[in-house]
Parts: structure tokens; sequence; C-alpha cells
């Protein structure tokens, strides 16, 4: 049987498959594609690749083909050398090179550290004719090295799967091997609550699309990361729990909105994220990360340390590289105060920008869904992909109708004359925000020596007249606890299946009693604001009308408008911790943290009987990451991401620290490549 694949073949080059019936299972391959990766592999100087073979009887070794290449070198004076060149086939179509040596001449060793082109190979025939095999300065395996899960953004990995270096399967596989070491193993993070079964052929399929030159968006190949409070296809054999028992096994009826677009522009969905149980809004005395199907997550930057919440495994997960971004919810604080913590950049969006429908909810009129990445331009990216109208999420119809590349607003300058109000009140009294001294030293010196030298100007301060009444009144607590009902039970009713039986928040409060082994453990065994939610009436009780038209007033109209108005602001910064989040909440207004610092080696770690004998998270404590926010009106991303952007490119401060060295997997896109 011939397997004759010649399709377009470069000027010099010429693919015979030959007859073997090892091969009869190989897909059907560009074979551009293979000619450009042996170009990347070697070149041949003065001579003319004349014939390229795939020998007979490709053996298994760790789930790939070895496949023996033979090339028939001719050269000017007719003479012939046959190079040998062992290459690895992956299931994706692409070919990784391993070994390349002259055929019974030259019989070199390779380096320990597994680099396929270690050296220079230089061979005279007879004739004197020179036959070069170089070192690629552009070697598949040495590109791949320099690719740092870690921190790689989505912009260096599409450029990497563009070029073939890499797959998106083998990203796949990468970053479930990094989410194995530290998730239940090692330092026990507890950042990832399921990995989904269909990770691979999804990205499987995002590979097929790219070989047929079918690029659907800058995340196309891409993993993330999903909270678990964002509804995935039932087809996709993952759960949608918010982190409870009682919704273990629950069919969702489709993807939430927000996952749609994300599959339809080409992102690999990994698995969901652990987060504070009900998004931190069962009782007032739960743990940030702690829920009961995922245990107490726990920060990567201190051991047993407190990552904020309610998106605390989405913080956890972005900030170590277990996927190249996640996404998370807020209400007041959720994404904004985790990445804070995690060294990230987090937006929560104006409420209506991101559709919230099959989101769990906590508040219409407070939830947003918001990406957490490593940078501005990631935060950027997902953004687009994930903002705009959608008929079942009202909210989002008041947007204007097109969304913004926000990628375009990624402007260094972005802070030259940008007019910047410093929100001191919010922190510079305990009693609303309770920072530790050294964020707001690190905040002023910012200010200082990073905003002013960058062109902007500064009032400082610029201060809500409504900050003391947004601090001590309990409207939005009332406003969350009517809109927490109404939107569960509604959330419930849209669910095909719910092996529990739970299809009303009475329902819910009645699991957790029947299950305090799972829902009510020791320290964590009251639902106070279940209880009081299902207590309330119905929306159109004037106490919840009443207190929602206070919000407004405090947090839009007389808060945070009317002092941009007052001083004519672009934005509002202040540190992240603390009140900072609550003006916006309230609002619903775009908020997004961009990393300002670490708290130094010397933070006194406070711990007391109660937190070691519950294993309760730690803040604050040395090493931890803290954030400076940007806050706008309606609709203001496309500014605040201009404006975090450029602060950002100045300072870097991402840099300064790193996670304590347990906490950092250790599996390279390399050791997926070629495995020890």
């Amino acid at each position: 049987m011939s397997y004759v694949l010649v399709l377009v073949p470069s000027p010099n080059l010429t693919f015979t498959f030959e007859s073997s019936d090892a091969l009869k299972n190989l897909p059907i391959i560009n074979t551009v594609d293979i000619a450009r990766q042996l170009e990347l592999a070697y070149s041949l100087s003065r001579n003319s690749l004349a014939n390229i073979s795939i020998a007979s009887d490709p053996t298994t070794d760790n789930n790939r083909q070895n496949c023996l290449v033979k090339c028939t070198v001719t050269n000017v004076n007719n003479t012939h050398l046959i190079l040998q060149v062992i290459i690895n086939y992956l299931p994706c179509g692409r070919f990784d090179f391993c070994k390349i040596a002259l055929f019974n001449e030259i019989n070199e060793s390779f380096d320990n550290d597994r680099d396929p082109f270690p050296i220079d190979l230089q061979y005279n025939d007879s004739t004197q004719s020179t036959v070069y095999i170089k070192r690629c300065k552009t070697s598949i395996y040495s590109i791949v090295k320099q690719f740092n899960l870690y921190n790689a953004s989505i912009a260096e990995l599409q450029d990497g799967l563009s070029k073939r270096y890499f797959t998106s399967v083998d990203l796949v596989k990468a970053y479930i091997a990094r989410i194995d070491e530290v998730n239940i193993k090692g330092p026990k993070l507890r950042a990832v609550i399921e990995i989904s079964p269909t990770a691979l052929d999804a990205a499987h399929a995002t590979d097929i699309l790219r070989q047929n030159g079918t690029i659907l968006s800058s995340l196309h190949g891409i993993p993330i990361l999903l909270k678990d409070n964002i509804a995935t296809r039932p087809e996709d054999g993952m759960n949608t729990t918010a982190g409870s028992f009682a919704l273990l096994g629950s069919i969702t009826p489709d993807d939430a909105t927000v996952v749609k677009k994300l599959r339809n522009a080409g992102a690999v969905i990994l698995g969901k994220t652990s987060l504070s149980e009900w998004a931190n809004f069962r009782s007032v005395n739960m743990t940030n990360g702690w829920s009961g199907r995922g245990g107490q997550a726990t920060s990567a930057f201190y051991p047993q340390g407190d990552a904020c919440g309610s998106s605390t495994g989405s913080g956890i997960a972005s900030s170590i590289g277990l996927a190249a971004a996640s996404l998370g919810t807020e209400t007041d604080g959720s994404i904004v105060c985790p990445g804070s913590r995690s060294n990230l950049v987090g937006i929560k969006p104006t409420v209506g920008l991101t559709s919230r429908h099959l989101v769990i909810p906590i508040s219409q009129n407070q939830d947003s869904v918001g990406p957490m990445c490593q940078s501005v331009a990631d935060v950027a990216a997902i953004l687009t992909i994930i903002a705009g109208r959608d008929n079942e999420d009202n909210f989002t119809l008041a947007q204007p109708e097109k969304v913004p590349d926000y990628s375009q607003y990624l402007n260094a300058n972005g802070l030259r004359g940008a007019r910047i109000g410093v929100l001191r009140k919010i922190f510079a009294n305990s009693t609303f925000g309770g920072y530790p001294d050294y964020i707001i030293s690190e905040f002023n010196k910012t200010i200082e020596e990073i905003f002013k030298k960058l062109g902007a100007n500064i009032t400082d301060p610029a201060d809500l007249d409504t900050a003391d009444e947004i601090a001590t009144a309990e409207h939005e607590l009332i406003v969350l606890k009517y809109e927490l009902k109404d939107g569960i039970n509604q959330y419930l009713s849209q669910l095909k299946s719910i092996p529990s039986n739970t299809t009303t928040l009475q329902d819910l409060i009645n699991f957790n009693i029947a299950h305090p082994d799972l829902e009510l453990p020791p320290g964590r065994d009251n639902q106070n604001l279940f209880l009081e939610a299902q207590n309330t009436t119905h929306l159109q009780d004037f106490v919840y009308t009443n207190a929602l038209a206070i919000d407004f007033d405090l947090g839009r109209r007389r808060g945070i408008d009317a002092t941009l108005k007052k001083y004519n602001l672009d934005a509002l910064i202040a540190p992240t911790e603390g009140f900072t989040s609550s003006p916006p909440g309230i609002a619903g207004y775009p908020i997004i943290t961009v990393p300002l610092g670490f708290l130094p080696n010397d933070t006194k770690v406070t711990t007391n009987e109660n937190t070691a004998s519950q294993k309760l998270p730690i803040w604050p404590a040395p090493n931890f990451p803290f954030g400076l926010s940007f806050i706008g009106t309606a609709y203001s991303e496309a500014k605040l991401i201009e404006l975090a952007y450029s602060y950002e490119q100045a300072t870097q401060h991402k840099r300064i620290g790193m996670p304590f060295a347990a906490a950092i997997p250790k599996t390279q896109l390399t050791d997926i490549l070629c495995p020890k």
C-alpha cells in the first residue's frame, strides 16, 4: 500500500511516504509544514534536498511513533550523502525532532539537557564537497525551553502555537501536569476543583483547525480555567456547584454565555477553580477560599496564606501558571481582592458588560464576570471576547452596541496628561480599610515616583462625599439578601437535573443541615446569610427597592460620578485591599487591579488559637502581593485598561516577588515535548 502525500512541496523538497502498514493510521499531513520543520531543524549549504521518505515500521515510544526519515542529499558534483533524522510523530500531525546525525558516517552524542541540536556537524566527502548540519539558532526545543508557563502571556503562547513550536494539546498536558504537582500534592493549594475530561479533545480540535489555516481569535488553543459558579454544558462532564455538595451532579442546560464566547473564540476550557462557597455569601464566618467540595484553597505566596475570595482558586491558578488565565466573578471585591493577593491583573467589568446567564448568582445588580490574568494585555484580550450583549441577560442590553477591541487601548503613554483622583479617605481611616501601613507607604511612593513622573495630573485627595455612608450603611447587604433568594431560585429552576433535589434556597439550607459533615464543619458551621435571605419577601418589597435606590445614589450619583465630575477626572485610584471595591460594587461600575508590591519579610504574621485549630488561612504575612486599583464610571473599561497598562509597563512591580518555592510547579512544555 502506497501513501504518496505530495501536495504542495517546497521548491527544493519532494516528500514520498513509503509503503508501510504502520503508516495507515497517520492522518493526512500538510507537507509544507513538514518542510518548514525540517528547514528549522538544519540547513544544508550549497546542496539541494532531493528526497525525503518515512521508513517503514515506526515503533511506539511513550505514546508517540518514532519514525526514521532518510534524506538523500545530492550536491553539485552529484555525489550522495545519506542523513538519518529521528523525529517524533505526534497525534496532532506535528513532527518533533529529537535527533539528527549523518548516517553511517558520524555518531555524535547529545547533550544531557536533551537539546536535539547540540552541535555543528561537518562532513567532507571524497570530492571535498562539504555538507553542513548546523545547530539551528531557532531549534524547536531551544525555543520552547524559553517559554516559562509560570508567567507566559497569552500573546507568547499564541506565537508559539502559530509557529508550531508546540500544540494546544501540548499546552493542556503541561497545565494538567502542573496542576497535579501542587493542587492536592505538595503544598496542597487546592486551586482547581476539577479538570475537564474533554480538554484534550477540545485542544486537539483547535490544533486541527490551525493546521487547516483557521485561527478563530487571539485565544485560539489557549487553555482557560473557570470559577466553579460558571456553568458548562453537560457533554463536558464537569460539575457547576459554587463549591457546594448540594449541586454535585446537577445538569446544566448549556454553557454560560461567557463560556460559549470563549469556545467560539477557540479557547480551551481546562477545568473549574475552587471558590469561597456560594461566592462567600452563605455566612459571615466563611473563610476565603473554603468550600465543601474544594476544601481550603490557600495562597501560593505564603504557606497556608489567605488568598482572598471569592474567586480564590482563579487567582491562585493564574498566579502560578496552572492555566493561561482564569475567569472569576465579583459582587464586591471577589475578583480584585484575590487578584491583588495573587500578584495578578483582574478586572471587574461594569455590571452588564459581560453576561451572567447561567452563572450562579448573588446579585443581579452587582454580579459581574471578568478575567484574572498575568498582565493587562491578557485581560484586554479576554474581555474583548467575553463582553457583549446577550438576550438572556437584560442588563447587557444597556451597553454600547459595539464591543471595543480593548487591546487597542494598550498605550504605554496612557498616563501622560491623565487626570487621576486619590480616594484617600477610604484607606487613610482604619475604620474603612485596615491596611498594613506598608501598603499605604508604597501607594504614596507610587503616586510621587510613578504617576507624577509619567505625566499624570493628580488630585489628592479626591474623596467620595458618600464614603462614610457607604462604609456604615447596610443597604448593600439588604439588596444582596433579596437578590440572592430570587436569583438562586431562578438558577435552580433552570437546571435539568439535581440529584440532591434542592430546587430552592430553602432546600439548600435544609441540605446543609442534613449534611453537616460536608457543609457545616467546625468553624464553618454557620449559614446565617442564607437564612436571612430566605426570610426576605420579593423584589417589589419597598425595603428592597429603597435600599437599591440608596445604593445607586451613594455609589453612582453622589459617589463615583459626582467625584469624577467635581474634580474633572478620568479615574480614581486606591490600594485594592479593604473597602476599595465597595463603591464600584454598589454602583455596578468597573474596577481593575494591577500589582503594586509585596509585603516585607518582617511583616508580622497574625495567628491565634482559633486560626491554628481550624486551619484558617493567614493574612497579612511576609511576601504577600498587594495591588493598586483604578475605578471609573460605567463602561469606562477602555480608559481603565489604558491607564492600568501604562502604569504596569512603567513599574513591572509583579516581578519583584515570587511564590514560595514549593508552590511553583516544575513542569514545562519541554517536559511534554521530550519527556525524560
